[in-house]
């Protein structure tokens, strides 16, 4: 698959769990009974069920007889589902279960579990509260970029990742560098130049650990961040030691004073700038394309019923669907005359009365069909080798995209007139 369809791939997964996780958000228990567990990838699914099996146990001591009987209902639940699990899935897993209030005093269990997150579970943790525990993994969501780190000086260095906010040191090493003084017996030129030859062996050697670190992430790599004194992280860049697309991919240089694993802490507090911008370059060129044709062009598309029909024409490159968007497209389907009409609507909003735009029928909205509305707009797209992306609404073309223009716009392939 190539990196774009890769990255497809990616953004249509956060968009699917980040739907699960506001509809989880939705849900309220009466009591602490909603329970959340969160399952790390390296823990045993026979350690998960003990732990299930104590705390159902324990629950049979909480006073309310409402209370106690729905969050032993939830663990049972929960113990039915991890039956069909030798071990948990990459990156791990976490399960949610509760009596949920669905309205008029009446209540519903209510059973997911989530799958793979986009980043690893890092521990095992069990919650019963009167909401789910979701705030893990919308951390999860937030987290965008993988970036290398380098932070060096004459004595030492380490080389680590930054996974959205997570920082991974994972290699490092140690100089044998002379200090400035030379020792006695040795002239002053043979000194200088032997301490010339020790750094940029150690440069190398540098050099060596980023690029076997690097260079085989080097197309999901987002940049590489470089830090250390002057004229060390200098020389070091200038010096041309890394592997030529790690040198492309360099965002800046940075003055940090420490170069142990502290240091690459020190490195991204003083890259925010940087990366704040580097998280939606990306989304800004699309969107510098999109208005360029907007208003000096002749392929651009914008709204939900004129980027529909483009895209079932075939003529849509890019669909461009803003990461804010949550609605639902409502379909009528008129039983007099066959006629199909469809509506955009937020997707907590109840289907409205409707009459047929062909013969004015009345329409059922109870018998409408709703669909999310960008796994619509989706499902056109991968039929017709459309690429889709998600914008960011964290600038003013992003925003401008959400509010001026419903969410959902694109960029033709070739001029349709529509």
């Amino acid at each position: 698959m190539s990196q774009e369809g890769e990255q497809e791939q990616s953004d249509r997964k956060k968009y699917e769990f980040r739907k699960v996780i506001e509809d989880l958000k939705n849900y309220e228990g009466s009591g602490t009974q909603l329970v959340s567990i969160y399952v790390p990838e390296d823990r045993q699914i026979s350690d998960v069920v003990a732990h299930v099996t104590q705390e159902h146990s324990e629950a049979s001591n909480i006073k309310s007889k409402q209370t106690r009987t729905n969050v032993q209902d939830a663990l049972t639940s929960i113990k039915d589902r991890l039956k069909y699990y030798k071990e948990p899935p990459e990156n791990g897993m976490v399960l949610f279960s509760g009596a949920v209030d669905s309205g008029g005093g009446r209540t519903e269990m209510v059973t997911n579990v989530l799958e793979r997150p986009p980043q690893p579970i890092e521990s095992f943790r069990y919650h019963c509260d009167s909401d789910f525990l979701t705030g893990p993994l919308e951390e999860m969501l937030e987290d965008k970029g993988l970036y290398g780190l380098i932070v060096l000086d004459r004595r030492e260095a380490n080389v680590g990742w930054l996974k959205g906010k997570r920082i991974e040191p994972v290699k490092s090493a140690s100089s044998l560098v002379p200090g400035k003084q030379r020792k006695g017996g040795q002239s002053a030129q043979r000194f200088a130049r032997l301490r010339l030859e020790a750094i940029d062996n150690f440069y190398q050697e540098v050099a060596g650990m980023a690029n076997d670190l690097f260079v085989p992430k080097r197309h999901d790599l987002d940049g590489v961040l470089v830090g250390g004194p002057s004229p060390t992280k200098d020389e070091f860049l200038d010096g041309d030691y890394l592997h030529h697309e790690l040198q492309d991919k360099v965002l800046g240089k940075f003055d940090v004073a420490y170069t142990d694993e502290s240091g690459l802490k020190d490195l991204v507090d003083a890259a925010q700038d940087v990366l704040a911008d580097a998280e939606v370059m990306e989304d800004k060129r699309q969107m510098e394309q999109f208005f360029e044709e907007l208003h000096a062009g002749d392929l651009a598309t914008y709204g939900f019923e004129q980027t529909r029909t483009n895209l079932m024409m075939g003529s849509v490159d890019r669909l461009l669907i803003s990461e804010d968007l949550r609605k639902d497209v409502v379909i009528y389907d008129c039983p007099e005359c066959g006629n199909t009409d469809r509506e955009l609507l937020d997707q907590r909003k109840a289907t409205p009365s409707h009459t047929c735009s062909e013969c004015d029928t009345e329409i059922d909205a109870d018998e409408a069909e709703r669909e999310d509305a960008i796994d619509h707009l989706i499902g056109i797209a991968e039929q017709r080798g459309t690429e889709t992306k998600f914008i960011s609404t964290d600038f003013e073309k992003g925003e401008q995209l959400y509010n001026a223009f419903g969410g959902i716009a694109g960029i033709l392939r070739y001029s349709t007139g529509v």
